[in-house]
């Protein structure tokens, strides 16, 4: 098969091949269950789960009890809000969180709901950005946590969350974030960004799918999601995957290593990219906050066309319409209608993501694709 060029690492990454070799020998030769107490195969796979925490915790500048291995982001931020909502007995039952967020944390959400908490869906400006000011006024005395997402998984806007984190503290507020799109990409200081609860995915960093993290700052109760043998100091019953947090673990390592490098080309890319489509086509714009996107995610409107269409034309390049989580919809993006666009433009809007193996002439060859398919359906 002839693959397209690879333009969605936003949907998913391909595992580095140095997170690879490091994970091959615990298929086969290091196979041993990390909760046998009594032998040597049990000692090596829990001496590298405590190596693989100790990856991940330094990634995020936190503590290693401070880590919780899960099957990916969406268990993470389902274990992060409904393990906060049933500790909380009741106590205090409001949350806040954006209407722009991911499915994983809406549909978590709407399933509180149903069990009696009281959610506030706060809007976003047209770029994308949550007004601070808003957020304030949303607060109440019952408010329990507010989950808001680092970086759209779309559109590519950073949040600023570490005025949200501020302001969450100065009301005796939790708070959560969806860092799955900013891991690896933006400089991560945990204590700095003021985050109690903090979710993301092996597979946006390249490293395997099927495994995830929840940082939970120490002294923050919740209750475990799934019953079992209290793995996981009791917060995720389970046996471990221990290849899948082997790979995460060293793409952790290779993240705090290459972020700074690994941004400053895939900004390059993105800019370049946008400007030209800007000075060649005056029917296309740019989706998201001009100074707060990610390098890496460019989310554009192409005025007037039929996204669909767009994306069957121009094949020798693997793009998106959004969300791959939400690929089966046929709805617009819930997160371009919450930003303000019409269904029609919200419709002809594509995201194009590089990411750490793309090259010069991927660039190249993508602006050549893509002037070449507008221009033969404009006729």
């Amino acid at each position: 098969m002839n693959y397209p060029i690879y333009l969605d690492y936003a949907a998913t990454t391909p595992v580095d091949e140095r997170v690879l070799n490091e994970m091959l020998p615990y298929f086969t030769e290091h196979f041993g269950n990390s909760s046998s107490r009594f032998h040597a195969f049990g000692w090596k796979a829990e001496e590298a789960v405590t190596k693989a925490r100790a990856q991940v915790a330094d990634l995020l500048g936190a503590s290693p009890k401070e880590i919780t291995f899960t099957g990916g982001a969406t268990e993470s931020i389902n274990l992060a809000i409904k393990g906060v909502a049933e500790a909380a007995s009741g106590a205090k039952n409001h949350i806040i969180s954006l209407k722009t967020e991911h499915k994983a944390v809406l549909d978590t959400l709407k399933n509180l709901e149903k069990k009696g908490f009281e959610v506030t869906y706060l809007e976003v400006e047209p770029d994308g950005l949550l007004n601070i000011e808003k957020l304030k006024s949303a607060i109440r005395p019952e408010t329990l946590m507010i989950s808001v997402m680092w970086v759209n998984n779309e559109t590519g806007v950073i949040q600023d969350i570490r005025k949200i984190g501020e302001l969450a503290r100065q009301n005796d507020v939790l708070f959560h974030t969806d860092a799955t799109q900013g891991i690896g990409k933006l400089k991560t200081d945990i204590n700095e960004l003021g985050a109690d609860l903090l979710s993301f995915s092996g597979h946006k960093i390249y490293g395997p799918k099927g495994v995830g993290v929840l940082y939970v700052r120490n002294n923050i109760k919740l209750i475990a999601q799934q019953d079992g043998g209290g793995h996981e100091r009791s917060r995720r019953s389970g046996t471990l995957n221990i290849t899948g947090i082997v790979g995460l673990g060293m793409a952790c390592e290779l993240a705090g290593a290459a972020t700074e490098q690994e941004s400053e080309k895939m900004g390059r890319f993105k800019s370049d990219f946008e400007d030209f489509l800007l000075q060649r086509f005056d029917f296309c714009k740019i989706n998201g906050a001009e100074q707060s996107r990610i390098p890496g995610i460019s989310n554009v409107c192409f005025k007037g066309f039929d996204g669909e269409e767009l994306l069957m034309k121009m094949n020798q390049i693997a793009i998106s319409n959004g969300s791959a989580c939400n690929s089966a919809s046929v709805d617009p993006s819930h997160v371009l209608k919450a930003m303000g666009l019409s269904d029609d433009d919200a419709y002809s809007s594509l995201r194009f993501s590089f990411g750490r193996f793309t090259t010069e002439q991927d660039l190249s060859d993508l602006k050549k694709h893509v002037e070449e398919t507008l221009l033969e359906i404009k006729g």
